[in-house]
Order: C-alpha cells, then sequence, then structure tokens
C-alpha cells in the first residue's frame, strides 16, 4: 500500500507539488485557496444583502457549500497550475490562467446547483453569489499578485539590485528585446519604457509603459529621471538608423549606460529563438565613433577574387588580418599569408583553421624587405593579386628611426611590386595612409614615396603594355582598434585608473572602423583599372580628447573627477589635423558616393627610380639625416613639424 502511494507521489500529476524545490508553491496554493474562502463568505454576504429580502431556508450548511466551492476550485488551480508562478514576476499569462481556473470553477459549481435543483428540487448555491464569488475571488488573487510585485519592484530597485532600463526601437527588433527581458525571470535588467524618434510618440505604450520621444531633450531628461532609467538598449534595427555619435552621446553625458544585443542573425539556434537578453553587452567606443556603414559592391570582388591566387604581406597585422577574414568570404583559390610576425601569424592560422573554411590558404614566414626569400614565396604560389599592407606605422619611432622606416614603406613597397611585375600578378593593391599627404613626420613621407613609386612604375609599364600589372593605392584614417590606436591604450589607461594621456587638446583625426577599411581595400582593388590612389568621405574628424571622455563615460566614471586628462604635448612629427588630400589635389567621383579617386601630380619613372634609389643607399648605411634630406627632396611638401630634422627645413630655405 506505501509503495503505490509513493509511486503516485512520485508521478508526474504531483510531482511538482512535492519536490523539494517548489516548496513555495505550497505557500501559494495555500494563500489563494484561505482567498478563496473569504471570497466566497464576502458573496454570500453580499448576494443576501442586495439580492433577498430575508435568508432564504437551505438545507445545506454555508460551510459545506464553501469547502464544495473551494475545493472544486483548489483542483481548478491544479488543472491550470496558478500557483506555478513566482508572484513577484506574475505576467499577463498568469492573470489568464486565474480567469481561466475562476471560470472552469463557475461553471463545475452551477453544474452542481442545477443537479441538485433538477433531483431535490432546490439548489445548494445562490446563483447571484456565484458569480460575485467569481469576481470577488478574482479581484483579490489578482490584487495579491499586484501588491506583491509592486512592493518587490519598488524594494529590489531601491536596493540596486536591479537596472531599471529602457529600449530604444520601438520595430519589431525592439519589441522582441523587450519582450526577452519581462520574460526572464532571472534577469538583473527591468524594462520601464520605450524610446522613439518621433515627436508623436509621446502619449504611446507598448506592453502598458510608455513611449517617451528622443526630440525634445529636456522631457527626455525629465522622463529618464522619473523612471530611475540606469541604462538604455538599442536594438540591431535602430543601431543601423541612427549617428550613434550623435544620437547617443546624450545618454552618456547622463550618465546612463548604452548597452546593445547580438546582431538580430544570431538570434535564433534553428529553429528555436535565443534569449539575447541575457548578451547584453556595454556598447564599445567602436561602436559609437563608427558611422554608418559603406555599402560595397560584393558582385565586383566576387569576380575578381573568385578562383584566383591571393597573397597579403603583413597578413598578421591588424589590417592584414582582417583584408585576410574578408577575403575567406569571396572563394579565392588559395590564400598566401606573408609575414616576419611569427606568433601573429600562428594566432591567425590558428583562428582560419577553427572557422573550418573551405578557403585554402597557406602561412609563409619573411620578410618584404628580403628580396630572396620574398621572390620565393612570389615563384612558389604565383599569385594573381596581391594586397601590400606590410609596414611601419608608428609615428613617433620611426622619427627615431628613418632608415628603418625607408627600408620596410619605401624599399619593400619596391620589392614587391617589382616581383609583381616580374611574376605577371594581375593587380597590386598598397595600403597607405592620410599621413602621406602633406607630411610632417618620416612615416607619412615613406608612405607618400612608396604611393609615387607604384604609380610612376604604372604609367610606365602602361605606355607599352596595357595588360601589365595595375597598381592600386587605398589612403585612410587612423583604424579604430588597431595595434597601438590610442583605443587600447586609453582602455588601459582607464584600467589603472588614468590620467588618460592625450598629446593636445587640439588635436582631431579621422576614425574609421577596422572592417570598413579592409572593405575599402577590396573595393579599390576591384574598381581600380591602374594608377589611382582611392579615398573616401570619413565624416567628420574626431577630437581626441572627446574621444577620452566617451570613453571614461562608456567604463561608467566621470572625466576629470573619477579619471583625470592629462596633456603630453605634441610628439615628433605629430600635427594638430590629418588631411586626405593635398590642398593642390582635387578628387574625381567613381561609382560609389562615399568614394574617391585622388589627382595626384605625376612623376617620370625614371628620374623617381634613380632618386629613390640614392634614397636606400643612405638608408643601408644609417644615415638618417641624408635620409631625411633626401626624402624632402622627393616630397618637396614634407615639412617636419616637432623633430629634431626641423632644422633641414631652415636650411632648406636658405
Amino acid at each position: 500500500m506505501s509503495n503505490r502511494k509513493s509511486q503516485v507521489l512520485d508521478s508526474d500529476i504531483f510531482s511538482h507539488l512535492t519536490s523539494i524545490g517548489y516548496l513555495p508553491r505550497w505557500f501559494i496554493l495555500f494563500l489563494d485557496t484561505i482567498l478563496c474562502a473569504a471570497a466566497f463568505y464576502i458573496a454570500y454576504a453580499i448576494s443576501i444583502k442586495v439580492y433577498y429580502f430575508r435568508f432564504p431556508m437551505q438545507e445545506v450548511a454555508l460551510e459545506t457549500r464553501m469547502l464544495i466551492a473551494v475545493g472544486s476550485q483548489i483542483v481548478c488551480f491544479w488543472i491550470f497550475h496558478t500557483y506555478s508562478g513566482i508572484l513577484r514576476y506574475s505576467s499577463y499569462v498568469d492573470i489568464v490562467k486565474l480567469l481561466m481556473s475562476i471560470g472552469l470553477n463557475l461553471v463545475f459549481l452551477f453544474a452542481i446547483h442545477y443537479i441538485c435543483y433538477f433531483f431535490f428540487g432546490e439548489g445548494i448555491f445562490l446563483r447571484a453569489g456565484l458569480l460575485v464569488y467569481g469576481v470577488v475571488a478574482f479581484l483579490l488573487l489578482l490584487s495579491v499578485r499586484l501588491v506583491v510585485k509592486t512592493v518587490y519592484d519598488y524594494l529590489i530597485i531601491h536596493s540596486g539590485q536591479v537596472i531599471p532600463v529602457v529600449v530604444y526601437g520601438t520595430q519589431a527588433a525592439g519589441v522582441s528585446i523587450a519582450k526577452m527581458i519581462r520574460s526572464a525571470s532571472d534577469s538583473k535588467y527591468r524594462l520601464v519604457g520605450f524610446l522613439g524618434d518621433l515627436q508623436s510618440v509621446n502619449d504611446k505604450f507598448i506592453f502598458g509603459m510608455p513611449v517617451a520621444s528622443t526630440v525634445d531633450k529636456r522631457k527626455l531628461l525629465r522622463f529618464l529621471t522619473q523612471k530611475k532609467v540606469k541604462a538604455v538598449i538599442i536594438s540591431p534595427f535602430k543601431m543601423k538608423e541612427i549617428d550613434p555619435a550623435r544620437d547617443l552621446d546624450f545618454f552618456l553625458e547622463n550618465n546612463i549606460e548604452i548597452l546593445t544585443v547580438p546582431s538580430m542573425n544570431e538570434w535564433h539556434e534553428g529553429d528555436k529563438l535565443v534569449d539575447v537578453s541575457k548578451d547584453l553587452k556595454n556598447i564599445q567606443i567602436e561602436e559609437l565613433l563608427n558611422r554608418r556603414p559603406i555599402v560595397i559592391d560584393k558582385k565586383h570582388i566576387v569576380e575578381q577574387i573568385k578562383g584566383k591566387v591571393v597573397m597579403v604581406t603583413g597578413a598578421a597585422g591588424s589590417i592584414g588580418s582582417e583584408i585576410v577574414r574578408q577575403l575567406i568570404n569571396y572563394n579565392p583559390q588559395l590564400l598566401v599569408l606573408y609575414d616576419n610576425a611569427e606568433t601573429p601569424l600562428h594566432n591567425l592560422k590558428l583562428e582560419l583553421e577553427e572557422l573550418q573554411t573551405k578557403c585554402l590558404f597557406v602561412t609563409c614566414i619573411g620578410d618584404v624587405r628580403n628580396v630572396k626569400r620574398s621572390e620565393y614565396v612570389m615563384e612558389s604560389y604565383r599569385p594573381d593579386i596581391i594586397y601590400h599592407a606590410a609596414a611601419y606605422k608608428h609615428v613617433p619611432m620611426m622619427e627615431d628611426a628613418p632608415s628603418e622606416c625607408v627600408i620596410a614603406n619605401v624599399s619593400g613597397t619596391k620589392n614587391m611590386s617589382d616581383l609583381a611585375v616580374k611574376y605577371g600578378v594581375q593587380t597590386f593593391v598598397m595600403v597607405s595612409t592620410d599621413k602621406a599627404v602633406n607630411p610632417t613626420n618620416v612615416m607619412g613621407a615613406s608612405k607618400r614615396i612608396a604611393e609615387i613609386y607604384v604609380q610612376s612604375l604604372f604609367k610606365k609599364l602602361h605606355e607599352s603594355n596595357p595588360s601589365a600589372t595595375k597598381f592600386i593605392t587605398t589612403r585612410f584614417g587612423n583604424v579604430l582598434g588597431s595595434n597601438g590606436s590610442v583605443i587600447p591604450l586609453f582602455k588601459h589607461q582607464i584600467e589603472k585608473g588614468g590620467p588618460i594621456t592625450v598629446t593636445h587638446p587640439d588635436i582631431i583625426r579621422y576614425f574609421m572602423t577596422i572592417p570598413e577599411a579592409c572593405q575599402l581595400v577590396l573595393e579599390a582593388g576591384s574598381m581600380g583599372n591602374g594608377g589611382e590612389i582611392f579615398i573616401f568621405d570619413m565624416g567628420q574628424p574626431v577630437k581626441i580628447v572627446d574621444l577620452a571622455r566617451k570613453m571614461i563615460r562608456l567604463a561608467g566614471y566621470k572625466p576629470d573627477v573619477d579619471i583625470q586628462i592629462s596633456y603630453t604635448g605634441l610628439r615628433p612629427g605629430e600635427k594638430l589635423y590629418e588631411e586626405l588630400l593635398n590642398v593642390k589635389e582635387a578628387t574625381q567621383p567613381t561609382y560609389h558616393e562615399k568614394i574617391m579617386i585622388a589627382k595626384v601630380r605625376e612623376y617620370d619613372f625614371n628620374e623617381v627610380e634613380h632618386e629613390i634609389a640614392e634614397l636606400l643607399k643612405f638608408a643601408n648605411v644609417y644615415k638618417n639625416y641624408m635620409v631625411v634630406s633626401k626624402m624632402k627632396e622627393l616630397v618637396p611638401e614634407y615639412v617636419s613639424k616637432n623633430s629634431q630634422y626641423e632644422r633641414l627645413d631652415m636650411e632648406m630655405k636658405k
């Protein structure tokens, strides 16, 4: 007998009640039972007073009728599992369950009443009393849940354990995020409203929660303050619509966190919707400064890359490695990854192997300065296309080592471009920099000389052979998050508690993301006919000190209060602003509105070759002043700033 009892209690029917993990449900069921008993007595008193002038004689005692009503109500609670939900997380679904359980119980009680009336000539319940019971029971059960939920929310928010948030975006993506936050019982976020861009959204409601417009900043701040909002969640759809640098600064300035979710293509695992509310993360400075992404013509890139052998120099660097990551999507026959940095190249190899890409690739340790090694790799793999990203790039370091800079950036480019011609490469794309325009430092001047060499080489080749190698140059500004850029430096300084070091309060720079820069390189390679220097619309330049302040706020600190900003002075070769074009240069449009071609001065290859040979002769014996002096002859607009080589400019003026 005891075994049979144990089997029944352990069955699916009763296991959800007897499990220790569900013990609080007994209390909820007990509380609901007490409330239903109270509702029955209240309903009886009301119905007697309102509908009857005197108490009708009934054989069944009031207590018996109450036990029948409450007993059947317990069964209905069990059928709909109304006690299963946690009171403080009560939702619309829980309310519907209560209605259905009370409705089913009323149907059962009316059935009993009329059965008794049919067989015994008198029912056991007051019909009006049953209806009143249903209303009172529902109101009592609902009130308890609302009170518990309201008190819990108040206490938990004021204790700081739950973060009040709003969702920026009222379309499908924003609504989906809101649903996930509301349905997640263990979420540390509590949704208190929505934000929209239009003035007309004011006084609207979604899920019973208010929608505020971002148009009027004073009203918006009042709304956020009243709701005690600590964070705003940006839906992926909204991130594509807005200008982050313009539309999100308001939140940072008012110490409101900005959270993002994964892109919408990560919201599903097979047919199952993933709860992305658990993957909320603070927005990164790269996302905050990024402009609307440039849309490239992938069809042209596919036509150029598919089935070709493609070589990337500097493949393990921040630009080179991203070029590689993008190239594997265009089905090249083989990728040749060429770099002199052993560990980064090994890490890139492991990353590509982990992707399990079908694209074949080979890693080659070597240096573009080493002609014999570079030729061995070229002869072994015979690339059709070369993306030349190998270079020295740090301005202050190159100011201290101009000979090394010239050997890497000028000689390295010359070696690879000469080999490209020798081995019949179809397209050679050189990665350059905005520092090559009106250069004020050795690094920028070295890249300008490299530009001059490949352009003049292309001009000479195509005078006699129109099908010879096409040489194309891409020129862009600072790349967010690249090795040695200010963002990793600022992050490190913030982690240490500051101060953040900025060279000058007025220094500005153009910024772009690594993927964006590499898209430009690929697009330029596909659209170029040879000899062009491609530049593109980089939007408005960013003050470095403003960048520092935004990063401090993103980290949850106050600039100049929690984290100090100190000014160290311009570094050798550094200027306050970069240019994408020489003042004497003009541009012509391409089929892409964001990409332009710089019209630059043309050089005679024979003269350039002779001058560069002299430059390299000085560099190979480390005559630094002779090197810089020769660079200034090759690039007359090169004027040193904050550098030991400024005296050469003074001597040239005499």
